[in-house]
């Protein structure tokens, strides 16, 4: 058998591989009620302001009826995890499996690990009703701009994505209107697609407000 053929019947069997981390996904994430996407950076530590800016965020999360989905590693998704446990909300980490080891936080009540990461992006953002996108690196970066993409091509539901942090994220927010929005590579309303706040009650009650307004707007 040829490395070509090797390769394709590798593919085929990999496919089965995909298959049962979407069916596992599903089926676990679809009887944990409502939740919140929380991304960040996995470097933070825990005397560090952002990490306890995003316990206050996951907690003010539940507060508001929401369950909290991270990526299950360290750092700022410690965080989150940790905020949703301590106040007695659904803590749910989706674990990538990477050739260094990476444990769940110990805060992950609901833990699932994935093999492809394309597969946990569909179940990072497939049940959410919020993202909420703290600082963080070129990973934070891939699922902020990501979740904006399907959200402004409505190839997910429409949900509003928080960028907590208006110092960190003042200069891409600048970046944004001026360059992409300038050369009209935006639209005008697309500025509307996130909200800036260092509030982590205000982060709530616009993911709550919106959802209680798109329930009515469906029973109409």
């Amino acid at each position: 058998m040829s490395h070509i053929e090797s390769t394709v019947a590798e593919d085929t069997w990999r496919v089965f591989r995909i298959m049962a981390e979407f069916v596992d996904g599903f089926n676990t994430l679809s009887q944990v009620g409502p939740v919140v996407t929380i991304f960040g950076s996995a470097r933070s530590k825990p005397k560090d302001p952002y990490y306890k800016l995003t316990v206050k965020t996951a907690k003010e999360m539940v507060k508001q009826g929401y369950g909290v989905i991270t990526g299950g590693g360290p750092g700022l998704m410690e965080a989150a995890n940790k905020g949703a446990s301590e106040a007695g909300g659904e803590s749910i980490g989706l674990n990538i499996l990477l050739p260094f080891e990476q444990r769940a936080n110990p805060y992950v009540k609901t833990h699932i690990d994935f093999h492809y990461f394309f597969v946990r992006k569909v179940m990072f953002l497939k049940y959410t009703h919020g993202i909420v996108v703290m600082p963080g690196g070129l990973g934070t970066m891939d699922e902020l701009m990501e979740s904006l993409t399907l959200v402004q091509t409505e190839k997910i539901h429409k949900c509003p994505i928080i960028l907590m942090g208006a110092d960190y994220w003042a200069g891409l927010v600048r970046w944004i209107k001026k360059e992409m929005l300038r050369e009209k590579f935006i639209n005008e309303d697309d500025l509307d697609l996130f909200h800036v706040t260092d509030d982590p009650e205000e982060a709530a009650l616009i993911i709550k407000d919106f959802n209680v307004d798109y329930e009515h707007m469906k029973l109409d």
